[in-house]
């Protein structure tokens, strides 16, 4: 397509020459010659010099160059990269292959694909996909316009919500970590009779897990997206659009109010509430609640600029103790 037709499409106005044809999307680096590129932080826009992208989507006119202005380039560039890809959907049906108890319903549009296996009462919705080897337990329900990848479990009674995605081996409900000591200092498993609750419009990533709880629920709300490798506990309630990136541990009724950010390797002590719109650095270690709006950083975890602080005079430790030394040396 040409860049104006692009830019129709996308709400954008173009600077430049709108009859530049447009055959794909892609970064900066490997942009070839057809394709568009985008400018969404002004600190790599030397980068574009050496690009060979014929167009670029930026907030504003690049001078060399045609370009897509927008007010959020990002969001363009990923609504640019949808007009060009899409990932193969399965025709609707059901593979023979499948083992679907005779109770279960399923919706009209869905596709069931190979050695799926869907278990007594489940419920699936509208134009549902599960991929092969997906497996749903007895009583679940999920909604329309569902995405499970292959080898994700949703277990028994849980619920998942409309336009859910679920990457490879994510598990819905797996057992919260429960355990009663006995007198004889052996380990009695306490069952867990919870379940999970899935909201509207999230997406959780690769062999995440996200546990039933012991009694009542653990709870995903709207919009939240969580990436691979994290660890929900029993009884957690993750908010709405909530993000959570790779590695991160959630114990026990742990509290996320909305739009939370857990930056990569986070692990978070149990029963404490995060507040919303709070940001939570890299391998932080949180042991208490976090104010609204608050940033922190370290383990354990404090305010971010205070955490900056500390460890540019943590590095200078050795230094500091040995003026300490001398000085003592010279008053003694």
């Amino acid at each position: 397509m040409t860049l104006n037709e692009l830019a129709s499409a996308l709400g954008c106005v173009v600077e430049g020459d709108g009859a530049t044809e447009i055959s794909g999307v892609s970064g900066m680096e490997h942009a070839a010659p057809g394709q568009i590129t985008f400018l969404a932080n002004p600190k790599y826009a030397l980068k574009l010099k050496e690009t060979h992208a014929s167009a670029v989507i930026a907030s504003q006119a690049v001078s060399g160059i045609p370009t897509l202005v927008s007010k959020n380039p990002y969001l363009d560039f990923a609504r640019a990269l949808e007009l060009f890809y899409q990932p193969p959907r399965p025709k609707p049906g059901i593979h023979p292959s499948a083992a679907i108890a005779a109770t279960a319903q399923i919706g009209e549009g869905a596709s069931i694909g190979a050695f799926v296996s869907i278990g007594e009462n489940v419920v699936i919705g509208r134009n549902a996909v599960l991929h092969p080897h997906v497996v749903v337990y007895d009583g679940a329900s999920i909604g329309d316009d569902f995405i499970g990848h292959s080898h994700c479990a949703v277990r028994e009674f849980c619920r998942v919500g409309n336009r859910v995605i679920l990457q490879n081996g994510v598990v819905i409900g797996g057992d919260g970590f429960g355990f009663a000591k006995t007198a004889a200092g052996t380990h009695h498993k306490i069952v867990q009779s919870g379940v999970t609750m899935i909201e509207d419009d999230v997406e959780i990533q690769s062999l995440t897990s996200i546990d039933r709880a012991t009694v009542g629920e653990t709870r995903i709300k709207r919009g939240a997206k969580i990436d691979s490798l994290v660890q929900v506990g029993h009884a957690c309630v993750v908010g709405e659009d909530n993000i959570i990136c790779a590695q991160t541990g959630l114990a026990g009724s742990s509290i996320l109010e909305k739009n939370v950010l857990l930056a990569g390797q986070v692990g978070i002590s149990g029963h404490l509430t995060i507040h919303e719109g709070a940001t939570v650095y890299a391998q932080s270690g949180i042991g208490g609640d976090v104010a609204a709006n608050g940033r922190v950083s370290g383990s354990p975890a404090f305010e971010a600029g205070d955490w900056l602080r500390a460890i540019t005079a943590f590095q200078k430790l050795p230094e500091i103790l040995r003026t300490v030394r001398e000085l003592k040396n010279k008053l003694s």
